[in-house]
């Protein structure tokens, strides 16, 4: 009866919008005719210039400004001025006559209504079958439609009425995005009118990305939306995680700036804190594109700025890394798409990695000691980087680990980094975590501002799933020379060759292999090294090994005695050499050789393994120990690394290490045979089905096909039914083939658990 009552009550806004609607349109039917009619003289045909189809091949995100193969657009078209609380209006443009031409698609306005907004703003919605758009103030109508085909759409948005979602339909949830005149706003970055294109990338699992007019030209901004394959996508054939996420010159423009001559950052250093799922990285990542898409200077290019620098201190989730790690980016270009899709910015046009740390957990919690000294680092390598980039602001993520130890990091942090802004990312946050921040912010006279958190409605994919995702996106992603978009390679990983590396000898690949926390048997590192993913971390000098208090390794190279002689070296490469001799004297020291491999195990403290120190060691990636050959003693090693970052940390000396931390286990490596085998067998099903009903269609009937064909297909498909066997015998993966029928059974359990748990109490508490 409930929901009956709510659905009565829902339906008499509408049927009241539809009076109010209809009684409008006949009462300023007659008035209007005249007008509409010499209007309709002197307005362009729209309904041609939508037909207009123009496809183009895309070779590069910079366009060419050619108008030959655009269709014309008329300056004349005139646009009614919207009001949102004007009645007339509403009545205006949900005239039933009315209809909107989006490609090939005739969809009628005014079918339906959307949910009003919190100042009863009325809005559009398309019908359910045809829905391109979710329109959030405006309703498209087939004159904001400038042109359009089955992959592309250039529509007009009002000066500040107009906000677009891109969902599925006409656009796919990987686009590219070319602003033509005007100004908008994409995920808190301000675009201009300039010859180059924006991937954005809108999966299900973030929030989608909003396109704003901020300013326009005669009212109005113009943008051309259009579809693009990656190969992102393919990662669901490895994955269920990345299943029904995605659907499947200067102008006058440039003249309209939102920033004077006069205008100047009003921060050069901000962290962002607060609880977790308080929208604290949608902030960050709109801040990021916000300060990388300032408005450009009449007369100047776009390459006046020096970049955002992005200091990361959150492991479980960070944005521009895999798990685990905390880092400094610098950052040159916008990003539109959630983490996984920019999991690695190595050869990357947006940006690059400055310094990077393995924490080897998901939260800094497990040892805050090594988690203080690493922020430190990146500190310091900030204040290094300003030295050539003296206009670069910083953005400080903070990890949702506010409470205890966490409290008293971002306390230290507001009272000695310098801060100029702390934003808290929550209203109604605990009073015992709001006052010492703000009272710290105080006391360094730095502006505290705090804002509603942000939580997601709907949460398509778990934390521990988004983790598992952006790792699989990190090991499959590759950056291709002249490309601007990265590349993902759907084939699991077991198929890919791996990198041997010597772990014993006169020059070994790697010197030692490290693992965080308690302290294990040697004749147990095989075990927990395969299978098992690793950093790849450089020692820069013997300092990062705990326990080299009796030498000290100063910036420059040399080594000096702890008892104050100085050893003044004149030649780089013998200063060097002696880094590299002390540093594998230091490693001997501390390295045990397992028993039955061999594997040097690197163990530095006592009950607990210390982690190499920050100052004298960096990451460079992480890698995958597929196998341990003990006949050839090599490592067996997957990697995104890439090759020039190895040989450069040789040749200047460095040892490399491999620290195994305590990450999530990952367990899709183990899946992702079975899941493309699963997809190739089910896509040449589908296949050769196809294939009979398109014959079946042209001949006018199934006919009879060749023996041999048919034997082959068979064999085909049986050899891709055997491999389904063997993937689904991989260790650690159970493969429950009818899972309908056992979330059936127990479901029937826990009810009749309940059922005889109701039974076995009277109301009164007493047993029966």
């Amino acid at each position: 009866m409930k929901r009956k009552a709510e659905k009565q009550q829902s339906s008499v806004p509408r049927s009241a919008v539809s009076a109010i609607a209809a009684r409008r349109a006949r009462q300023q039917e007659q008035e209007q005719q005249q007008q509409d009619q010499s209007s309709q003289r002197d307005a362009p045909d729209v309904d041609r210039e939508t037909e207009y189809s123009v496809k183009r091949v895309r070779s590069s995100p910079t366009r060419e400004r050619t108008e030959n193969n655009r269709p014309a657009i008329s300056e004349d078209l005139t646009f009614e001025p919207s009001s949102i609380d004007d009645t007339e209006a509403l009545g205006n443009e949900s005239s039933e006559n009315e209809e909107a031409i989006i490609g090939d698609q005739v969809i009628e306005e005014g079918s339906q209504y959307a949910e009003n907004d919190e100042d009863d703003e009325t809005s559009s919605r398309l019908a359910a079958s045809t829905e391109n758009f979710t329109l959030s103030k405006h309703k498209l109508r087939k004159s904001d439609v400038v042109y359009s085909d089955e992959h592309m759409l250039c529509v007009r948005l009002r000066e500040h009425t107009v906000r677009i979602r891109i969902i599925d339909g006409l656009i796919d949830c990987i686009y590219d995005i070319w602003v033509k005149r005007g100004v908008i706003s994409v995920m808190g970055a301000k675009l201009h009118p300039s010859p180059n294109t924006y991937r954005v990338y809108a999966p299900s699992t973030h929030s989608l990305p909003v396109i704003k007019c901020v300013s326009g030209v005669e009212g109005y901004a113009e943008v051309e939306l259009q579809s693009c394959s990656s190969n992102l996508c393919r990662l669901k054939n490895l994955s269920p995680h990345y299943a029904r996420i995605w659907n499947s010159t200067e102008t006058v423009g440039d003249c309209t700036t939102l920033r004077g001559n006069s205008y100047k950052r009003s921060f050069s250093i901000v962290l962002l804190c607060g609880p977790k799922g308080t929208g604290k990285s949608t902030f960050g990542r709109y801040l990021l594109n916000h300060l990388l898409t300032p408005a450009p200077p009449i007369g100047k290019g776009f390459d006046d700025l020096d970049g955002v620098a992005f200091l990361d201190l959150d492991p479980g989730q960070p944005e521009f890394a895999p798990m685990g790690n905390i880092y400094l980016a610098h950052l040159r270009e916008p990003c539109f798409g959630p983490p996984f899709s920019h999991s690695n910015l190595e050869g990357s046009r947006h940006g690059k990695i400055v310094r990077c740390h393995h924490i080897g957990a998901t939260s800094p919690k497990e040892d805050p000691d090594n988690y203080a000294l690493a922020i430190m680092n990146l500190l310091d390598q900030y204040q290094v980087l300003l030295a050539t980039y003296p206009r670069c602001p910083l953005i400080i993520n903070f990890p949702g680990w506010i409470f205890g130890l966490g409290l008293e990091v971002a306390t230290w942090l507001i009272r000695s980094v310098g801060l100029s802004d702390v934003v808290y990312m929550s209203e109604k946050g605990p009073r015992e975590v709001a006052e010492p921040l703000s009272q710290a912010a105080s006391e360094a006279q730095v502006t505290f501002t705090a804002l509603p958190s942000q939580p997601v409605d709907l949460v398509t994919r778990s934390s521990a799933q988004l983790r598992s995702m952006q790792m699989q996106s990190y090991f499959h992603m590759t950056q291709p020379e002249g490309s601007q978009n990265p590349f993902w390679s759907d084939s699991p990983l077991i198929h890919s060759k791996p990198i041997c590396v010597s772990y014993t000898g006169s020059q070994p690949g790697i010197s030692g292999i490290m693992v965080l926390g308690n302290h294990y048997s040697p004749s147990v590192l095989r075990d927990i090294t395969e299978g098992s993913i690793v950093a790849v971390v450089a020692i820069e000098n013997a300092n990062a090994i705990p326990g080299a208090s009796e030498i000290e390794v100063k910036p420059d190279g040399n080594i000096h005695a702890a008892d104050g002689d100085i050893n003044t070296m004149d030649e780089d490469e013998t200063s060097e050499s002696q880094n590299t001799q002390q540093t594998k004297k230091m490693l001997g020291k501390s390295i045990v050789r397992c028993p039955d491999s061999g594997l040097p195990y690197l163990f530095c403290g006592a009950g607990s393994n210390t982690p190499l120190c920050p100052k004298a060691s960096r990451s460079l990636g992480l890698a995958l120990v597929r196998s341990v050959e003990v006949s050839s003693h090599t490592l067996e090693l997957v990697s995104p690394v890439p090759s020039s970052f190895i040989h450069e940390a040789i040749n200047q000396g460095q040892s490399l290490v491999l620290v195994r931390g305590m990450i999530d286990s990952p367990d899709w490596t183990f899946t992702e045979e079975y899941y493309a085998a699963r997809n190739a067998e089910q896509d040449y099903i589908m296949s050769i089905s196809h294939t009979k009903k398109k014959r079946g269609e042209e001949i006018g009937g199934l006919k009879e096909e060749d023996d041999d064909k048919k034997r082959q297909q068979n064999e085909h498909l049986r050899r891709l039914q055997e491999r389904v066997r063997r993937a689904s015998k991989m260790p650690y993966l159970n493969v429950i083939e009818e899972a309908s029928v056992l979330h059936y059974q127990e479901t029937r359990q826990e009810y009749g658990t309940w059922k005889l748990r109701k039974k076995a109490y009277t109301h009164d508490g007493d047993i029966e």
